[in-house]
């Protein structure tokens, strides 16, 4: 179907984070979704709410409202991620504001497009005790879209999302080719002209890393970026503090400045 005006709403990983630099901007699997929308759907219009670090519940407080004011044909909602790695975690409370998303954006009249999330085990092995909680949550927002008729792009069960070479290496974070084949994920998801499930294909393999050098890389990653990521915490602090949507009205879609992986 032929859509006028897209609107993203979520946190970093729609933000952008990491595909592109602060002094750059951030392109993100968003923008490139929008990019390959908009080949089929000439004058699409798009904006992006989504802010680094938000939670679900500050999410839908801050963002549901202004999205349904631009009254889009289609909605993208990613979220959970940042609520579940906390400690304290409350599923219920979070699936309650993920619901009450889903239900609004689908009552409107939008397609209503959300996520699943890969497995954190195989994605960073010092956080495997995480992984209950994410097959929890998926099972959750699968339910969820299938009480609204909302589209899952449904990530878990390929290998290529835990792949080390589509996250960043803050493994927080999507690299530019793990933007990339999430945005073909939803090109896919929504049936695209062009889209296939060419965004699952493996990546040629990897050469094995002995024992020794994955225990140095996991002690690496917890000093460089799950210490801080802690220190934050203790401290009450975010990774949004002072950033704003970097997108926040619908504007016209511009041409890819760069090309895909």
């Amino acid at each position: 179907m032929p859509y006028e005006r897209y609107v993203a709403v979520g946190d970093s990983q729609t933000e952008g984070l990491n595909d592109g630099t602060e002094e750059t901007g951030y392109r993100g699997w968003a923008d490139r979704f929008a990019e390959l929308l908009a080949a089929d759907n000439p004058g699409l219009e798009y904006a992006n709410l989504a802010v680094r670090g938000r939670l679900t519940a500050r999410i839908r407080a801050e963002q549901t409202e202004p999205a349904l004011a631009m009254k889009p044909d289609l909605i993208t909602v990613m979220s959970g991620m940042n609520d579940l790695v906390r400690p304290g975690f409350d599923v219920d409370a979070v699936c309650a504001d993920l619901d009450t998303m889903l239900r609004v954006f689908t009552a409107s009249g939008a397609t209503v497009v959300t996520f699943t999330f890969p497995d954190v085990a195989k994605i960073a092995p010092l956080v495997r005790h995480l992984r209950p909680k994410v097959l929890d949550l998926n099972d959750r927002i699968r339910a969820m879209a299938g009480r609204y008729g909302a589209i899952v792009v449904d990530t878990f069960e390929y290998p290529i999302t835990t792949d080390p070479r589509l996250w960043s290496t803050d493994r927080i974070h999507a690299s530019p080719l793990g933007h990339a084949r999430i945005a073909a994920a939803t090109a896919h998801a929504l049936k695209l002209p062009g889209s296939d499930l060419s965004w699952t294909e493996p990546l040629p393999g990897l050469p094995p890393v002995p024992a020794w050098r994955r225990a140095s890389t996991e002690a690496g990653w917890a000093g460089t970026f799950l210490g801080p990521w802690i220190l934050r915490r203790l401290r009450g602090r975010s990774s949004g503090d002072g950033h704003f949507a970097k997108r926040p009205e619908l504007a016209p879609v511009a041409s890819a400045s760069t090309p895909d992986p």
